[in-house]
């Protein structure tokens, strides 16, 4: 399905993304899931919240693509959401990580804290690949578009008179 702004389709969009084998997004759902007992189970319960919420939106990502939701919802860029979600998942996980490692003695919370790191480094990978497709997408974008052809022409009718 083409994107609103620019026309293009997305790499994979229309595809149902939520199995755990072609997508990241049944990992994210495991990983937040195991984070999130971990840490109901350990003294820093406080923690629970912040993978609670990214276990809710991997849920209602897996929905929305499964669902073709993306589809749906063209004024959405979804593949720019992901992108948002998975750099401040990563930036909050290593800083619950670091507490939850240093602060708190019990072994779910060092359990909690090492989980947190995986899903740190699992998340700032998947960022980096999207960030590597929006960049190779937009690029795209930019030489096949009428108006970078059009300057093209203007350019070169400039350059041989």
């Amino acid at each position: 399905m083409p994107s609103m702004l620019t026309g293009r389709s997305w790499p994979g969009e229309g595809s149902s993304n939520c199995s755990l084998g072609t997508s990241s997004i049944g990992w994210r759902v495991v990983l937040s899931f195991i984070i999130f007992i971990c840490y109901i189970a350990s003294v820093a319960t406080s923690f629970m919240m912040a993978p609670l919420l990214e276990f809710l939106l991997a849920l209602f990502l897996c929905f929305a693509y499964a669902s073709k939701l993306n589809e749906k919802f063209k004024g959405l860029y979804w593949p720019l959401m992901d992108f948002l979600r998975c750099v401040t998942a990563a930036i909050i996980y290593f800083a619950i990580s670091i507490a939850a490692v240093s602060k708190y003695n019990d072994g779910a919370s060092k359990a909690a804290g090492v989980f947190g790191f995986v899903a740190t480094i699992a998340y700032a990978i998947d960022f980096y690949i999207i960030f590597n497709n929006l960049v190779t997408f937009l690029k795209q974008g930019s030489s096949d578009s009428p108006e970078g052809r059009k300057s093209e022409e203007d350019d070169s009718d400039s350059t041989s008179n």
